[in-house]
């Protein structure tokens, strides 16, 4: 703020920016001091903003830090310049800002310093184009860089263009008729013209309006208070308007009655107000500088032509309404056409700057006509004007319908001799276009134009039609091609094909990576090119075979003997993945746990629970009338993070006592009464004998109504008395767990609380549920998840959910998983692992998982009958392909494998940890035999 008393009066006005308003306390200093006006309407209707312009010693900073980190990336050092940034914003800092440059550097070619400005030019799904300027010189040089191309554009193109700048960059939002190369536009503003220039943009810019309005105001050309009153700001703004319409009507005339640039009057308001704008919210003398080094070769000029949009591109893209150097609001802005991919992998982004060599061949396949009658070729000829010898030659039954034409008159051959003799066959309809080409060539037989089409043609006109209709069915051509397909001059080609572009037809530029010269492309055909080559590339992984999918997950859930992991922090990294699954009591650490967990011990379970970090408990509410009765071991307990009990409780209802037995009912209204209690005192307070005590927990655990402090509560109930005695004594050296159901800690009831499903709570809980899924599969889709289906809210809840991650880019949706339907969502790290495990045949996985695992999908994923989810039944896997099953103690292989193999099989099979034979959770022994 340049004079204080200017915005003094404003104080205690309301103004909105983005959602939040804001209360005008004071001045202090050159600043406006303001406060949170808690949503109080705004009093200032019209906030048209500026972002605060970087000072040229930080765009010097920024320059030369990119010009290091380039230096870095050429020499493929980026260790070095990750430790460097290290020291100075921290690791993830540094780890984020080096892949965003080097990925950057990839898609370019370089990075953009105040040495080096790069021309990026891509599509959009409109169709048009969007170039953009990376330009790190700062928005006040920018936005005049942006404003000046602005109008060069509208005169040239006759077209309003949308543009925006910021710190680091101009965008330019083209239309379908703009087609130009792309190094020429830096020669499109002149150092020695281009004040003049940005003088008649900056008119017709908001930023004019604004200041003049500020100038009028603290020159008291508009008075501030009316009767003792402010005057209202609607009031001044109309104000401010009347009066440059006295002093300046250019200004506010109609466009109609403007003719040529607008008459500048020589008043000090208006001078004041454009010298504000080219030295405050522009700099004109750093601009002219700039361009001064651009036309002395001191800065050097990139050109890129990309698929899509780079990194550096996507800030501007997305830019804020104070960038805009246009009245365009933010719905109506082309940038919203431009798709992209939401990450770019660095060691990837190199490909942005190629298109696809399948995606031309693929073009040129379709686009070359194909027709099934002579008619059809006939029509065909009316597009491409003509086909030589050597294109009617290629196809036999070609020959035969043009001699079927020819015979009718519709169809002749032109014959041009001279030192490259060709043959070309030509419609009725095209003979004047070709005659004025050719002048002296015959046409056999001798057809005639009919009169409709008759037309006087020239040379120069005939030729760039005739190029209009070959390059709609070439595709990606150089000059000499058509030059030598047509006995043509370089020159004349050259004419004809600037022509075309002037009038948006067609694009230069190397198309095909092989390409040494520059081709040509009609517009159309190359944004189809580009949108095969995003195809292309947003499809990060091909479709994976269910049994690739299934080896994926033995290794993404560590159940193969290479990828288990050890010690006490692995239970807890165990748990978080399996964390809601529902399995049989005896499962979990016969069965989930020791498969995952190498040398697991029971004790780093206990150490989870009693520490509060981990709970267990029975999620879904068994329906019915009749008595609960055990056994304990086959009551699904799902083990899970105490923190988000709630999150997986609330999709399961309220568990009723009906169908209780006296005992557990004595047991629960003693917990209700006196909350959580250990063992010895409900033995006390109920009167219960011990083992009545027990059998009643037992009931109320399989009912889902309680749960105790600690795992060993759980495995107390679910072990056999005579055993726990001499559970920890195997003689093998291992601390000894927890193993009487007096030393289980506390038992208490569970509270189970309904939310509404609009609540923040329901979303709170979906989104978590939704994300641990991901953890369990790394991919997630309907099928997967049958078998969990009656915990897990509907799919209709959770598919919302991931369709909200995948928006923020949290997560990717495609197709991963072949022959699966429906929707399907991943994992970034979990789409990497994949590829990898499509590319490692080599490695033979062996695994064996029990009937409650999770991994248990014979049936549901794959073809056969299913497995029943029990403890006592083993599924074995071999490359992700189900081989042997083993249900009622009777092993049933599903492949053939060699004798040496189906020994292996079996011996995978059978085995068991060793601490399952002390546990004996009714696992029975099984011979080899």
């Amino acid at each position: 703020v340049n004079e204080d008393f200017a915005i003094e009066s404003m104080a205690g006005d309301v103004f909105q920016l983005g959602n939040q308003s804001y209360q005008i306390m004071r001045v202090e200093r050159g600043t406006v001091r303001v406060e949170d006006a808690h949503g109080a309407p705004p009093s200032i209707p019209f906030w048209l903003g500026e972002g605060p312009a970087r000072s040229d010693a930080l765009t010097q900073s920024v320059s030369r830090l990119r010009v290091e980190l380039a230096r870095d990336f050429a020499e493929h050092r980026q260790e070095q310049a990750l430790a460097r940034l290290s020291s100075m914003l921290g690791d993830d800092a540094a780890k984020q800002l080096i892949d965003y440059l080097f990925a950057a550097h990839q898609a370019l070619g370089c990075l953009p310093t105040q040495d080096t400005i790069v021309f990026e030019r891509f599509f959009d799904e409109s169709g048009g184009m969007q170039l953009v300027i990376h330009s790190p010189y700062g928005s006040r040089i920018n936005r005049a860089w942006g404003l000046s191309l602005r109008k060069r554009f509208c005169r040239q193109f006759n077209f309003e263009l949308q543009a925006a700048a910021t710190e680091d960059a101009i965008v330019l939002s083209l239309s379908t008729s703009h087609s130009f190369p792309l190094e020429e536009v830096k020669r499109y503003l002149h150092s020695n013209s281009v004040r003049d220039v940005l003088v008649q943009a900056l008119l017709a810019a908001p930023m004019f309006a604004s200041r003049w309005r500020w100038n009028a105001t603290i020159a008291l050309a508009l008075p501030r208070f009316r009767g003792g009153k402010k005057t209202p700001p609607q009031l001044q703004r109309m104000a401010a308007e009347d009066l440059i319409a006295a002093v300046f009507p250019d200004q506010v005339a109609c466009a109609e009655n403007l003719v040529g640039e607008r008459e500048i009057p020589d008043h000090p308001l208006v001078k004041q107000t454009i010298d504000d704008c080219l030295h405050e919210a522009m700099d004109i003398d750093g601009f002219e500088a700039l361009l001064r080094k651009i036309e002395s070769g001191e800065i050097t000029v990139i050109a890129r032509d990309t698929t899509e949009p780079s990194p550096l591109a996507q800030e501007i893209l997305t830019s804020k309404p104070y960038t805009f150097l246009d009245d365009a609001p933010l719905e109506e802005r082309r940038t919203q056409a431009v798709s992209s991919r939401r990450w770019i992998d660095p060691e990837q982004a190199s490909d942005l700057g190629q298109l696809d060599p399948e995606a031309i061949t693929r073009l040129r396949s379709e686009i070359w006509p194909d027709p099934i009658s002579a008619d059809e070729l006939h029509d065909a000829l009316l597009n491409l004007v003509f086909v030589t010898d050597a294109e009617a030659s290629a196809n036999p039954q070609w020959q035969q319908w043009l001699q079927q034409l020819s015979a009718a008159r519709r169809v002749g051959r032109l014959m041009q001799l001279g030192q490259a003799p060709q043959g070309y066959w030509i419609a009725a309809e095209r003979v004047l276009e070709m005659r004025a080409l050719f002048d002296c060539a015959d046409i056999e037989p001798n057809i005639t134009t009919p009169e409709e089409f008759h037309k006087d043609w020239s040379r120069e006109s005939a030729l760039v039609e005739i190029l209009r209709g070959r390059l709609a069915a070439l595709g990606p051509v150089t000059a000499a091609t058509l030059a030598q397909s047509l006995n043509a001059q370089s020159n004349e080609i050259d004419i004809a094909l600037m022509a075309l572009e002037r009038e948006g037809v067609v694009l230069r530029g190397r198309f095909t990576p092989t390409a040494v010269h520059e081709e040509w492309c009609e517009r159309r055909l190359l944004a189809r090119i580009h949108r095969y080559t995003l195809k292309r590339l947003r499809q990060e992984i091909e479709p994976v075979h269910v049994k690739e999918f299934l080896r994926f997950l033995l290794r993404w859930q560590r159940v193969t003997a290479n990828t288990q992991i050890e010690g006490p922090d692995a239970v807890s990294a165990v748990i978080s993945q399996l964390e809601g699954f529902a399995a049989a009591a005896s499962a979990w650490e016969s069965e989930l746990l020791s498969a995952r967990v190498k040398h697991y011990e029971p004790a780093w379970l206990d150490d989870l629970s009693l520490s509060g970090r981990v709970t267990w408990m029975r999620l879904g509410v068994p329906t019915g009338e009749g008595q609960i009765r055990g056994p304990v071991r086959a009551t699904p307990i799902s083990i899970l993070g105490r923190r988000n009990v709630q999150a997986w409780a609330m999709w399961h209802g309220r568990a009723e006592e009906n169908g209780l037995s006296s005992d557990a009912q004595r047991v629960a209204e003693s917990l209700r009464e006196h909350g959580a209690s250990f063992f010895d005192e409900i033995v006390s307070v109920t009167g219960l004998l011990r083992t009545q005590t027990e059998a009643a927990l037992g009931e109320l655990v399989a009912s889902g109504r309680v749960n105790a402090d600690s795992f060993g509560g759980l495995r107390a109930l679910v072990m056999p008395t005579q055993k726990r005695k001499s559970f920890g004594s195997t003689g093998r050296k291992r601390r000894s767990a927890i193993s009487g159901i007096e030393d289980a800690g506390r038992w208490s009831l569970l509270r189970r609380n309904v939310v509404a499903q609009d609540s923040e709570t329901h979303v709170e809980a979906i989104e978590h549920v939704a994300r641990t899924l991901l953890k369990r599969y790394g991919v997630v889709f309907w099928r997967l998840l049958a078998r969990e289906a009656g915990s897990l809210p509907p799919w209709r809840e959770l598919l919302r959910c991931l369709r909200r991650l995948e928006a923020r880019g949290e997560i990717r949706g495609g197709r991963f998983i072949a022959g699966m339907s429906g929707e399907q969502f991943a994992l970034p790290e979990a789409v990497d692992s994949l590829r990898v495990v499509r590319r490692d045949t080599n490695q033979i996985d062996w695994a064996a998982v029990s009937g409650a695992d999770p991994l248990n999908l014979v049936g549901i994923i794959t073809p056969g009958d299913k497995l029943a989810a029990i403890s006592n039944n083993r599924l074995l896997y071999r490359q992700g392909v189900p081989v042997a099953i083993m249900a009622q103690g009777e092993i049933q292989f599903l492949e053939e494998l060699e004798k040496s193999e189906m020994q292996h099989a079996c011996d995978v099979l059978l085995r068991r940890p060793v601490f399952v034979e002390a546990l004996d959770l009714g696992v029975q022994p099984i011979s080899s035999e």
